[in-house]
């Protein structure tokens, strides 16, 4: 019996069916861009609701051929044929937990921040291994800050220092540990592995258990605020409908770095989807 997630966020719609013992069936990304313009005029953008709706026309076909009568959806969409959850911070850190532990359960035991980096916010879970100890929603992501601060094509010197500054501004006030490692999901994170891995095909298993040092972090972003958008896109790895704000994206994980003095940052291509897929299978 397959069971099928969805996950509508700012940037990304995404797809995950998985079967009864926990395997990848589908594994969909597309970009509906809900928050475009969102930071500055207040509203949705009336394409952005037309590109999302099409998409989750699109996820209720590939549902049919697999068989999955109703998904769980974290959204606020009709068209899919689903009970919609609405959830709060403790809820969506408590998936984000689950999914980081089930797919490393090395790391038990041992303390390390979850960081998801989304198009408008970022979320911080704290855990000791075992459970989540604090998790906080801070008003800062990928799409809201390049809007917000990268103008030009490739951002100025004064803009990128804008940027760095208003991300130093959100998390200095947030009570993290220190010299633990960072495990970072969702698209941002992902695409810097496989940047640092040059994949031409995205391979999430590839993906997955990446271990990239903070040098390589800041590299990598500093590389990224240096080109243009065009450039981005020639790059291996970089999604092209992620080319305009992966550098904003980066700047907060090469922030994050520094605020927590971590040793590493782990990717983890196993978001809030796959929390749900474990939570579900477990029920049954």
């Amino acid at each position: 019996m397959n069971t099928a997630v969805i996950d509508i966020g700012t940037n990304t719609l995404l797809l995950l069916i998985v079967d009864d013992k926990l395997q990848r069936v589908v594994d969909l990304c597309r970009f509906g861009r809900l928050g475009k313009g969102l930071d500055a005029s207040g509203n949705v953008a009336a394409e952005s609701i037309a590109k999302s709706l099409e998409i989750c026309r699109e996820y209720r076909r590939v549902m049919d051929e697999h068989q999955v009568t109703a998904p769980a959806i974290i959204a606020t969409q009709d068209i899919l044929g689903g009970t919609i959850e609405i959830i709060a911070g403790a809820r969506e850190a408590e998936l984000a937990y689950t999914s980081v532990a089930q797919a490393f359960p090395n790391l038990a035991g041992t303390p390390y921040v979850v960081v998801d980096v989304g198009g408008g916010s970022t979320e911080f879970i704290v855990t000791d291994g075992t459970r989540v100890v604090s998790a906080v929603s801070v008003p800062i992501g990928a799409v809201r800050l390049t809007e917000r601060h990268l103008k030009h094509d490739p951002p100025t010197r004064d803009e990128t220092q804008e940027l760095e500054a208003d991300i130093d501004r959100h998390l200095g006030p947030l009570a993290l540990p220190v010299d633990v490692p960072l495990i970072g999901t969702a698209g941002t994170a992902t695409t810097m592995a496989a940047v640092a891995l040059a994949l031409t095909t995205y391979d999430p298993d590839k993906v997955t258990g990446l271990r990239l040092e903070p040098g390589r972090v800041v590299a990598l972003r500093d590389t990224m605020l240096a080109a243009t958008t065009e450039q981005r896109r020639a790059m291996p790895g970089v999604e092209p409908q992620r080319a305009d704000v992966i550098a904003a994206g980066i700047a907060i994980y090469a922030r994050a770095l520094a605020r927590v003095h971590a040793p590493v940052m782990i990717t983890c291509d196993r978001g809030i989807r796959w929390g749900l897929a474990v939570e579900l299978a477990s029920r049954r």
